[in-house]
């Protein structure tokens, strides 16, 4: 897949996560919550024990507008504007129900110096989101609205679904409008290139939940 990061990158390791358990607190969010929102003050890091967030800013008429991937489990949030010691430039938001562990910025500054594995693992997980960002910003200009469909079907299948015999379940419960603000695109537009995708049987529908089971059939979008 184009430009594709090792899922080692972004995910803590057994030993990363319990540092932070140990230095910080457990918090359970149901689903829709607001974690952050942008203005923040940045005095938290967030790891990921179980569920999915996405992360998206609000253009100047109200818009949500996705920035970067969905946070998975194991993966830290809040990251780069705490360490920076800058407010909060977009919003989190819980897709379902999320356990995460929250440290205060200062106790994840103090495990870094303590611990040199620590900080090289976040500077490759910034690298990493950097690089996905530069390759999200080429698809927005240089791929059309298939391609970009196609590719977010085909990497959230990668991060979170549920592999099976049959395919790969994503069970994430989002609507057709917070799929198009993922792939800066309108929502009949997004609804319209899924039932194209289920007509040629690269994905079915299972309730609310979309099963990919062709992704090479998906990849021919992606030009």
């Amino acid at each position: 897949m184009r430009d594709s990061i090792p899922r080692s990158n972004l995910v803590l390791n057994d030993m990363e996560k319990m540092l932070i358990r140990k230095a910080g607190t457990t918090i359970q969010y149901p689903a829709k919550h607001t974690v952050f929102t942008a203005g923040d003050i940045s005095d938290r890091v967030y790891l990921i024990e179980s569920g999915w967030v996405n992360m998206y800013r609000l253009s100047a008429e109200g818009k949500k507008v996705s920035v970067g991937s969905i946070r998975n489990p194991g993966e830290l949030m809040g990251l780069s504007e705490a360490i920076l010691g800058i407010n909060r430039t977009c919003f989190a938001c819980t897709i379902g129900k999320v356990s995460m562990v929250i440290i205060t910025r200062q106790d994840f500054e103090e495990l870094m110096e303590q611990h040199s594995f620590l900080a090289i693992k976040v500077a490759k997980l910034l690298g990493a989101r950097m690089r996905e960002a530069e390759a999200l910003n080429y698809e927005l200009v240089c791929t059309q609205a298939p391609g970009r469909l196609a590719l977010m079907l085909m990497r959230m299948g990668e991060r979170m679904g549920q592999k099976t015999i049959n395919g790969t379940c994503l069970n994430l419960n989002i609507t057709h409008e917070e799929i198009a603000n993922m792939v800066g695109t309108s929502r009949q537009t997004v609804t319209s290139l899924l039932n194209t995708f289920k007509q040629e049987k690269s994905i079915v529908y299972e309730g609310r939940a979309i099963r990919v089971i062709y992704p090479d059939k998906l990849a021919k979008w992606v030009v």
